[in-house]
């Protein structure tokens, strides 16, 4: 348990610096220095913006970090993936999202996490770090594994930009996102295979 709680703390973690990253890089506007206030309407806004990226860049990652422990713990993978398709259905089915195609792009990506995380849970250390380091030994390794789950990722990303009708404004924020992911991976890369 102790690992998974790392895990799942170091996700949370990585999500929120990534909607940091996304929401600093927007430029102020005249009206944060006309109107007294903005400031913390602002800053309220965006700590709101930061919870509701968290919880959804989360949703996959929790169902797949919770599949790898009960994989782990020699639950049936049958029942494991039905479980799966279906929580993914009923989340994007809330969000006006549901496709089969983005499902499918959902469930590829979890697969690729599940094997991830079972590879964590299944190393010695005590820090996210530590696990990493032991799980991948090299950077090559540790490169091999984000050249996949980036690939998994971008067709998510693909399948969401078809599904909301190729909104300019939405691929600009999969894109922003997209950069900040691959800029916080380098970093967590560089700190353990340098």
């Amino acid at each position: 348990m102790e690992k998974y709680n790392i895990i799942l703390s170091a996700e949370e973690q990585f999500s929120r610096e990534v909607s940091l990253g996304v929401i600093v890089t927007r430029p102020l506007t005249t009206w944060h220095y006309l109107v007294p206030g903005f400031f913390i309407i602002d800053f309220l806004r965006r700590g709101s913006v930061i919870r509701q990226y968290t919880k959804h860049f989360m949703f996959p990652r929790k169902l797949a970090l919770d599949a790898a422990r009960a994989i782990d713990l020699e639950e049936d993978k049958t029942s494991v993936d039905y479980r799966i398709k279906e929580n993914i259905g009923a989340w994007l089915n809330s969000l006006n999202l549901y496709s089969p195609d983005l499902v499918q792009a959902h469930t590829d990506l979890i697969d690729v996490l599940i094997d991830y995380y079972l590879k964590l849970l299944n190393t010695e250390g005590n820090s996210y770090y530590l696990l990493i380091k032991d799980a991948y030994r090299n950077r090559d390794n540790y490169q091999a594994f984000l050249k996949k789950i980036t690939a998994a990722e971008q067709d998510v990303d693909r399948q969401v930009i078809e599904k909301t009708g190729r909104s300019v404004k939405v691929r600009e924020k999969i894109l922003a996102e997209q950069q900040q992911v691959e800029k916080r991976r380098n970093k967590i890369m560089d700190e353990n295979f340098s």
